[in-house]
């Protein structure tokens, strides 16, 4: 029988069967004055080491910077490319924008020049706000009359697979990931105590649409850190009373792991996530007994899905680690042409999160969005509880002779191997079998590895085709782009393969 975690009141189906909250702001301006007329004196933006800014000071400042942007011939629809790092900046930027009827285009802070050109030149933006150049300013300005079906945002995809794409990330997109984040942890609608750590790029749809947004609605200050660096992440959650952590499951690790970790005071912290790549149960139980007042959990999604599609909850995140859980309350999920066999087939998404499709690429949009349906790339089954299990991704699978081996189903049987902090699946060619199965493993800090001891592991978790016939152990973290994903393309060029071990 299907488990159904998550409240699903105030959801209803449109004439094409597309799940929508119904009870939710007209855009995401809208939503920011509620939580400015609730509480104008209560932080609401927190720079690490920076600028403090009120909700009523954020409004004025921002509607000051969509006025200035005004002035500089900018109107509603037209593009404004961010290529500011993380800070206050940022939000004001992104804020200002949409105040201005226009459209947000958060770019990769850690693109090369050639590649952030790209994101301007293809978005068409109007103006382009840098480092190291004053914020626009000028008479202050507010869109009032946005509307939820209103493109608000383009963010674009890491580009691992050829040139990014933009999604077209409406005002409902925003809002709906925004409620869904709520509903998926229990959070209430106004407590200005979820003090948000943003230790992830705010230019990616965890940073903005997952942590700064759901601060912002809910009355909560969102603390963001300028950069990331693991003492300061530390110092920051009793300093800045913060009562939510996001991130990949490195990162947890790795601030567990420090030697000064046990005098940290985290008894405020009341949710810890993570997603973006493979979690050992061992690591939940750790996350969960370093954290011992805070509620697990992991999300899964895509830019195309404004972050969050499923979510498996506190009380699953061990006994099921593997999983990414079930569809958000607004969320459809559908396996297309599932193997016989396993069940597993593209996953295919469907909700009121979906973005409207990729900026000027009519064709992309029309093979990756059809029928109301966004094709993911993700191979994936779904089982008789409604638990969701992402395998990998449709262009990574390795064809071992004729024999499918889903990468993500071994990196989730080594990540739990002793010993081992990172892994990352890929193909090797070979002559005879077209593909053999080939391990990166990263060692915990500080220790070295028995190769033996994760293979055997391996043997005992893994039907014997999918062990890794070759194994590289890297001393250096994964190569990862924003989002917490391996840029396999870049581990397959740095790795030599050996000889291999069968």
């Amino acid at each position: 029988m299907a488990i159904h975690p998550f409240d699903e009141s105030g959801v209803e189906r449109d004439a094409a069967g597309v799940k929508h909250y119904t009870d939710l702001p007209d855009s995401v301006v809208a939503m920011l004055r509620t939580s400015v007329e609730r509480d104008p004196g209560g932080e609401a933006v927190v720079e690490l080491d920076g600028p403090r800014l009120t909700f009523q000071e954020l409004w004025d400042a921002a509607a000051r910077v969509s006025g200035g942007l005004r002035a500089a011939g900018v109107r509603r629809g037209d593009r404004v490319a961010i290529r500011l790092g993380n800070g206050a900046d940022w939000v004001l930027a992104f804020v200002g924008t949409l105040m201005a009827g226009a459209v947000a285009v958060p770019v990769n802070t850690r693109f090369t020049d050639a590649e952030a050109q790209y994101v301007v030149d293809d978005s068409g933006a109007r103006v382009v706000l840098a480092p190291g150049a004053p914020l626009p300013d000028g008479e202050p300005h507010v869109t009032d009359d946005l509307q939820r079906a209103d493109l608000a945002a383009v963010f674009y995809t890491s580009g691992t697979t050829g040139f990014p794409k933009g999604a077209m990330t409406s005002h409902e997109n925003f809002l709906s990931n925004t409620e869904t984040a709520r509903r998926v942890v229990g959070l209430s609608g106004h407590d200005p105590s979820l003090r948000n750590l943003i230790s992830v790029p705010l230019f990616h749809v965890t940073g903005c649409n997952s942590q700064l947004l759901v601060a912002l609605q809910g009355g909560a200050a969102a603390v963001v850190m300028p950069a990331f660096e693991v003492g300061r992440f530390l110092r920051a959650v009793p300093e800045e009373r913060v009562a939510v952590v996001t991130s990949v499951p490195a990162v947890f690790w790795l601030a567990i792991s420090q030697a000064g970790f046990a005098d940290v005071d985290v008894s405020g912290v009341r949710f810890a996530t993570y997603g973006g790549a493979p979690i050992a149960p061992d690591l939940v139980q750790r996350i969960k007994a370093a954290f011992p007042s805070a509620r697990v959990g992991n999300g899964f999604g895509l830019s195309e899905t404004s972050s969050i599609s499923t979510f498996l909850p506190h009380e699953y995140a061990d006994t099921h680690a593997d999983s990414v859980g079930f569809p958000a309350p607004v969320v459809d999920l559908r396996v297309a042409d599932p193997d016989p066999g396993t069940g597993v087939g593209e996953l295919l998404v469907r909700g009121a999160n979906v973005v409207q499709g990729y900026w000027d690429k009519p064709e992309a949009t029309a093979q990756t969005f059809v029928d109301g349906w966004l094709h993911t790339g993700d191979l994936a089954r779904i089982d008789e509880e409604g638990f969701t299990y992402v395998v990998d991704r449709a262009k990574d699978m390795i064809n071992r002779g004729g024999e499918n081996v889903y990468c993500v189903e071994v990196e989730n049987a080594l990540a739990a191997a002793p010993g081992v902090f990172e892994v990352a699946v890929v193909g090797v060619p070979d002559p005879v079998m077209g593909e053999k199965v080939g391990a990166v493993l990263v060692p915990l800090p500080g220790t070295e590895l028995d190769v033996d001891a994760v293979l055997a592991h391996a043997r005992a978790h893994l039907a014997d085709f999918k062990v890794p016939q070759f194994v590289s152990v890297r001393p250096a973290v994964l190569p990862r782009n924003p989002g917490g994903k391996v840029l396999k393309p870049v581990l397959r060029s740095e790795t030599e393969w050996g000889r291999p071990l069968r």
